[in-house]
């Protein structure tokens, strides 16, 4: 039960392993609010998603399951934008489609067909956590480099202090474009393996 949990985090992380959800990890990593924020939706899409498909698990005909599954997605997506809308506009707009786009996200759909329809509810909750933050972390890690490197700002609040664009520092505007968002989770990619294979 706790390697349910745990794997997602490293060993099988879903981004830097089962290279899913690259995507997002591209488009909305240029800032750190954005992606915490996007962390946040797709553990919440995803672990309700897995314990509701994991409740309806004896009851889908297996015919209609991709259907089913996908309307469980489009419901929660659509309750978390709606909340976005509500309490964190800003943010929302920031994201714009990519909230929509969850519903589409490889993870939560393979949580659901490979771990969701196969075991109970408790398990298929935590596998749907584990996966969201082990996304979640990569994101935050992105869009943490990101921002300080390209706007030298972390939520919008600058931390590079004055002196230092005195002495002739500036901040790089390659890292707020895409590319440089692959770059950086390829460096994760490395840093990951190297790690995991020492140990």
């Amino acid at each position: 039960m706790k390697e349910v949990f745990i794997n997602p985090l490293n060993r099988n992380n879903p981004v830097t392993v089962q290279m899913l959800g690259i995507c997002s990890a591209l488009a909305v990593t240029s800032k750190l609010e954005p992606s915490v924020v996007m962390a946040l939706s797709v553990t919440v899409v995803v672990a309700f998603s897995n314990v509701i498909i994991s409740l309806l698990r004896k009851t889908i005909p297996n015919r209609i399951r991709i259907i089913v599954q996908l309307v469980v997605v489009a419901a929660l997506v659509t309750v978390v934008n709606e909340v976005l809308k509500a309490f964190a506009y800003e943010v929302s707009k920031q994201l714009s489609v990519f909230i929509g786009l969850i519903i589409t996200n490889c993870i939560v759909m393979g949580r659901l067909e490979a771990f969701a329809l196969a075991n109970k509810p408790w398990p298929a909750f935590l596998d749907g956590v584990g996966n969201g933050l082990g996304y979640g972390i990569i994101l935050i890690i992105v869009g943490f480099f990101r921002e300080l490197l390209g706007s030298g700002t972390l939520f919008g609040f600058r931390v590079i202090p004055d002196k230092l664009y005195e002495w002739g520092y500036e901040n790089n505007g390659l890292m707020i474009l895409p590319p440089m968002a692959l770059i950086v989770v390829a460096c994760i990619i490395w840093i990951q393996k190297s790690k995991n294979l020492n140990s």
